[in-house]
């Protein structure tokens, strides 16, 4: 019997692999909403604004705006991801249907942000979003069937 949290299992070992790369890919959102704010002079906070030219700096920018609804978008998408996917690894898929479902759901992120940061045209955004729910809801299924 195999452990299963063990990156020599294929299955987890694929699982924690996309994971890292969805992380990673919020990571560059963070970083890219810190440069817009520094690039337009837009912060949260009074002490960055003081840093960066004075009180007047504590405002927002369109560009910033739309950067940070789509880290909080990743983050409401990715976190259960990464929770279902847990509980999926638990459910013994195949290999090829694991590998299906964690590809299709990194490539509907990476694309959705793209689409949110590049202000693509509809329905790129919505699609993407689509997709990757679709996949989350997908595994959640199959971990609540093989539990009854």
């Amino acid at each position: 019997m195999s452990v299963v949290f063990d990156l020599r299992n294929a299955i987890f070992a694929t699982f924690a692999f996309y994971s890292v790369v969805l992380v990673l890919k919020m990571f560059v959102v963070s970083i890219i909403t810190g440069q817009l704010r520094l690039r337009n002079k837009a912060f949260l906070n009074p002490e960055d604004a003081d840093r960066h030219g004075g009180r007047e700096l504590v405002r927002s920018h369109p560009d910033v705006d739309r950067a940070v609804r789509a880290h909080n978008n990743a983050l409401a998408n990715i976190v259960p991801f990464i929770v279902i996917g847990f509980f999926y690894v638990l459910s013994s898929p195949s290999l090829t249907s694991a590998l299906w479902h964690f590809r299709v759901f990194t490539a509907a992120r990476i694309v959705h942000t793209v689409a949110y940061l590049g202000a693509l045209k509809a329905p790129a955004r919505s699609l993407s979003y689509t997709v990757g729910l679709v996949v989350s809801i997908s595994m959640a299924v199959q971990v609540v069937l093989a539990t009854i």
